[in-house]
C-alpha cells in the first residue's frame, strides 16, 4: 500500500502576509521571526523554518468535517514557501524527526485507529493504517504540542 503526504496550499496563506500585525492579531495570528532550528515547522513547504525567516503562527482547521472530531490547532507557515509535493511513499524530514500523533479517519470523519509514534516509523504506520479498509485519510500531528503537521491519503 502506498500513501501520499499532502502539504497545505501556499495560495491559501499568501494574503495573510500582506496584513499588518494588528490585522493579523484580529485573526488570532502572529508574525514571528525564526530564531532557532528546529522549532518552526512549515505546513506548506514541509520544511523547518530557517533562522531569520518570517513565519506566521495561526490557527488552522485541520478537520473541518461535521464530526465530533472537528479540530483546529496552531501551525507555522513560512513567507514565500512553495507548496511541497512529496512523492508517493516519501516522508519529509520535518515529520521523520518528531514524536507524532497519527489518527486514521473514515469517510464520516470518525477515528478508526490512532497511535503515537516516532517519526522514523511514519511510513510503516501509514502503510499499516491504510490496510484498514475503513480508513479514508490520516491526520498527522506533533504529539508534544498538538500542532497539525500534514495529512496522508492512499496514493
Amino acid at each position: 500500500m502506498t500513501f501520499q503526504i499532502l502539504a497545505l496550499d501556499a495560495d491559501d496563506f499568501a494574503p495573510l502576509f500582506t496584513l499588518d500585525d494588528a490585522a493579523l492579531a484580529g485573526q488570532n495570528a502572529r508574525r514571528m521571526t525564526v530564531d532557532s532550528e528546529p522549532g518552526f515547522p512549515c505546513r506548506v513547504s514541509l520544511e523547518e523554518g530557517r533562522v531569520g525567516e518570517t513565519v506566521l503562527l495561526l490557527n488552522h482547521c485541520s478537520q473541518d468535517a461535521e464530526s465530533p472530531y472537528r479540530a483546529s490547532h496552531a501551525i507555522f507557515v513560512r513567507e514565500g514557501a512553495p507548496t511541497a509535493k512529496p512523492n508517493p511513499g516519501d516522508v519529509p524530514d520535518v515529520l521523520s524527526r518528531r514524536l507524532l500523533s497519527v489518527r486514521g479517519f473514515d469517510k464520516d470523519a470518525m477515528i478508526q485507529i490512532a497511535d503515537v509514534i516516532e517519526g522514523s516509523k511514519l511510513a510503516e504506520t501509514l502503510d499499516a493504517f491504510f490496510k484498514n479498509p475503513t480508513v479514508d485519510e490520516i491526520h498527522i500531528h506533533n504529539a508534544m504540542r498538538g500542532c497539525y503537521a500534514a495529512k496522508a491519503r492512499r496514493a
